[in-house]
């Protein structure tokens, strides 16, 4: 059996936000594998040591994007790494949503700012503010119609730090609907969740947010599923993926559409869904050989 590396965050000396973590790789354990929990920036990792390297909760990698794409290139060149790298960094960047709207995959719409670009905020309707390298809602911020003032600020900031703006309308149906995460492992449907708002009016964008508020289980309707499959089904060398989630919402004309598709370090809510761990481990060991 090949070492297998679950790979996270290093959360300095406090405890990980990882629930999943220790419970996988126990279970890996059990399954008769080799399984160590390691860090992904660790300078002493020999990643060519493990048969398999599986990406789980790098959730510091998106304010070191450029650092963990690097890494994720090394990796992959002393390893098989899950998922690819190919997807890493095409996923990395969230101006993927273009292109699977451009492919003909429901997608909120979406505009982008790189920095020095002229910037047009909306005065008809409530919008969203967040940079195309972010998750957990960090430096996110849902604006009234008309507001421009705290949005320029924030736009003003985020190019000064080298980010590119992603510009949403705010879609109400999020605050009665909540969003849908459909998660997928080896190919199959996993399980699937859904969340309350996150973004709540008139909270700063730097501020702390809850990324998964009354989070519950949920059973997708058949066009949940449908416009999921045909996200995946869009992603270059999806075929080679391990693991997905597809976080959906309601659009303004009542059917699901994309917020976003997460294919590096997603949240496997597997406390939620204890009976899932089977499957996944399943799963790892598959892709392992």
């Amino acid at each position: 059996m090949p070492r297998i590396a679950l790979v996270t965050y290093d959360p300095g000396g406090e405890v990980s936000k990882d629930r999943d973590l220790p419970v996988l790789a126990d279970a890996l354990r059990e399954a008769g594998a080799k399984a160590a929990v390691v860090h992904w920036d660790d300078p002493e990792v020999d990643w060519a040591g493990f048969g398999l390297v599986v990406i789980r909760s790098t959730w510091d990698y998106s304010w070191r994007a450029e650092e963990f794409t690097a890494w994720a290139e090394r990796c992959a060149k002393a390893t098989r790494l899950a998922n690819p790298v190919d997807i890493v960094r095409w996923n990395a960047d969230k101006r993927y949503l273009g292109r699977l709207a451009e492919a003909g995959v429901p997608t909120v719409p979406t505009r982008y700012f790189a920095p020095g670009d002229p910037v047009d905020l909306p005065d008809d309707h409530e919008y969203v503010v967040k940079p195309t390298s972010g998750a957990g809602a960090r430096y996110a911020a849902r604006y009234p119609a008309g507001e421009r003032d705290a949005a320029s600020r924030q736009v003003e900031r985020m190019h000064a730090e080298g980010f590119t703006v992603m510009l949403q309308p705010y879609l109400t149906s999020i605050d009665t609907q909540g969003e849908r995460a459909l998660q997928f492992y080896g190919g199959r449907l996993l399980h699937a969740s859904r969340k309350g708002a996150v973004l709540a009016p008139g909270t700063p964008y730097d501020a702390d947010k809850t990324a998964h508020p009354d989070l519950q289980p949920w059973e997708p309707t058949p066009a949940e599923r449908a416009v999921a499959e045909r996200a995946l089904a869009a992603v270059p060398g999806g075929r080679e993926l391990l693991y997905a989630r597809v976080d959906l919402v309601t659009g303004p004309d009542g059917e699901p559409c994309v917020m976003e598709l997460e294919l590096i370090e997603p949240n496997l809510f597997l406390w939620l869904h204890p009976d899932s761990v089977p499957r996944v481990v399943e799963a790892v060991l598959a892709a392992a050989g």
